[in-house]
Parts: structure tokens; sequence; C-alpha cells
């Protein structure tokens, strides 16, 4: 980090993290209502107030904040995306233990 922190300006990587953090919330917050919905017996140890409102809500409001940031932040968390999606599956097709140890 203290690398790339030295090598681009720090707006564009607030506006990274800005993105990265609000991509997070949404899949919480969409995760939240699919589980709530998929498993309904599911034991949770928290339970959301305000269900599906505020998650939806939630997802609802990060899509604001996201969409209002430049579209240049925006197209480099996509390349960003897609670059890790496509180290993360190439790592996994060789190191997979479900593909090694198949289910009995």
């Amino acid at each position: 980090m203290a690398v790339l922190a030295g090598i681009f300006p720090i707006k564009d990587l607030a506006e990274l993290v800005n993105i990265g953090t609000l991509a997070a919330f949404i899949i919480v917050c969409g995760g939240v209502v699919y589980l709530r919905h998929t498993q309904p017996d599911m034991p949770r140890p928290f339970k959301v107030p305000g269900m599906p409102y505020v998650p939806i809500l939630g997802v609802l409001s990060c899509l604001y904040l996201l969409i209002n940031l430049p579209w240049v932040t925006i197209l480099r968390f996509i390349i960003w995306m897609v670059i890790g999606l496509v180290v993360y599956f190439i790592y996994s097709r060789k190191r997979s233990k479900l593909e090694t140890n198949p289910p009995a």
C-alpha cells in the first residue's frame, strides 16, 4: 500500500477505497435479504431491525453514492475487479480442495 500511495495521487486511491467499501456494503445488505428469503429458519445471533427495509435502503443509498463517484473511478474499479476475479479463478482452479477430495 505504501508503494501505491507513493505512485498514485491520494485522491484516486481514496476514491477506489470508497467504491470498494460501497460495493462491500451492497453485497452484505443484499446477502442479508437473500439469506432471509432462502434460509428463513437459519439460526441468527443478530437480527436486522426493520427487515427488509433497512438492507434495501442500505443497497439503494450505497448505489446512489457509488453512481455519483467519477466515472473513471468506476472504470478503474471494474478493471480491478476483473483482474481480481481472473487471479482468483486461476489460483482456485489448481488448489481447490473440492476438486481433489470429492464428497462421499
